[in-house]
């Protein structure tokens, strides 16, 4: 520091054998004052208030800050810049649809028309999901640190445009919904309620995070559906139920951000439930949850790339697992991502088993 401090003073001709003195040295010299003593106001508010400064230049967090500024509440309101959210949703569904079309042997054309649709589904309804649990818990979010930010908590959006949102956002998740067979319409229909419900269960139940798994893993049996016409009961129950034991470890991650303020307001979970006890549980539904997607892939005939994406989803659960802190909110962040990337490696390996299926049949 002060090497390149010396070197700025230097440079700008502060010291009296540094240059010549004329016009443009002078005005050079001007300059330089005057960022240094800018540089050394903001270090003595960094040091007093560190709010001063970053209330002074405002850097945009997001590149939601870069839209319209009327569009900005409603595009937070669906967390559309945290894709963690869709990607959780997104690979239960990919999963089956990948893992039906090899069953099936069915050209590419089908998973890649219905991994489309699915992506697209999960964006809006994720968004969808938001939206419902922010309109239940509008008040409750004002009194968590994490949360108070929130467009309806915040004020930003009133209940009634976020219901008028909302309708539009489940139009849009009906459009898509309506590209599928009568079978998987009536299927996919039948998950809102579990949707609806969810932000009351964390009032009334130690176990919202339970009711978030079956919500959010319903694509494991609705993809299968897409592609089939039908669901194999026989492989997506176990992986449905390795899914929803899946969203117990990351959501019980992801709560223990809250819990403190969770304890002041009444908001149960999985993460004070668990509490002390939260690794070595999550341990346990780690297991659960491999060991169940293992057995519906053993069901479905799946080859090596299976078990390979699994080994990889397995290294990263347990990392997640050993490395968080549970008492660090930006460390229990990490890891709720960080599981999604379990998701990821499974969809790897089943679409590697389908590649090489692909592969097989156009050589012979």
């Amino acid at each position: 520091m002060f090497v390149r401090s010396f070197l700025h003073t230097r440079r700008c001709g502060l010291f009296p054998w540094s240059s010549s003195i004329g016009p443009s040295s002078l005005a050079r010299t001007q300059r330089c004052k005057t960022q240094i003593s800018i540089r050394s106001i903001s270090n003595n508010l960094s040091k007093q208030d560190p709010q001063a400064v970053s209330s002074t230049v405002q850097v945009p967090n997001s590149w939601v800050e870069y839209l319209p500024a009327k569009a900005r509440p409603y595009l937070y309101l669906t967390r559309i810049d945290k894709p963690i959210g869709t990607l959780l949703l997104f690979y239960p569904c990919a999963w089956s649809i990948t893992m039906g079309s090899y069953a099936l042997q069915l050209p590419y054309t089908v998973p890649l028309t219905y991994i489309s649709l699915f992506g697209l589904g999960a964006l809006v309804m994720r968004g969808a999901g938001c939206t419902i649990n922010d309109m239940w818990d509008k008040n409750l979010d004002k009194s968590v640190d994490r949360t108070r930010e929130r467009p309806l908590a915040h004020g930003d959006i009133t209940q009634k445009q976020a219901l008028t949102f909302l309708s539009v956002q489940l139009t849009a998740g009906l459009a898509v919904l309506l590209q599928l067979n009568w079978h998987s319409i009536l299927l996919g229909a039948s998950s809102l309620s579990l949707v609806t419900i969810y932000p009351l269960m964390k009032r009334i139940t130690n176990w919202p995070q339970a009711v978030l798994g079956l919500a959010f893993n319903w694509g494991a049996l609705l993809g299968w559906s897409a592609v089939a016409g039908t669901v194999d009961w026989n492989v997506c129950l176990p992986l449905y139920a390795g899914g929803v034991c899946w969203t117990l470890v990351y959501d019980s991650i992801y709560a223990h951000q809250d819990k403190v303020d969770d304890v002041q307001v009444g908001i149960r979970s999985t993460a004070l439930l668990f509490a002390e006890q939260s690794r070595p549980i999550l341990t346990g539904l780690t297991a659960s949850t491999l060991s169940l997607i293992s057995y519906a892939g053993d069901i479905n005939s799946q080859g090596e790339a299976f078990y390979l994406g699994l080994g990889l989803a397995t290294i990263q659960l347990a990392r997640v697992l050993y490395r968080t802190d549970f008492n660090n909110r930006p460390s229990c962040w990490k890891g709720f991502v960080g599981c999604g990337w379990a998701g990821f490696w499974i969809w790897m390996g089943t679409l590697g088993d389908y590649v090489m299926l692909l592969s097989s049949l156009s050589s012979s």
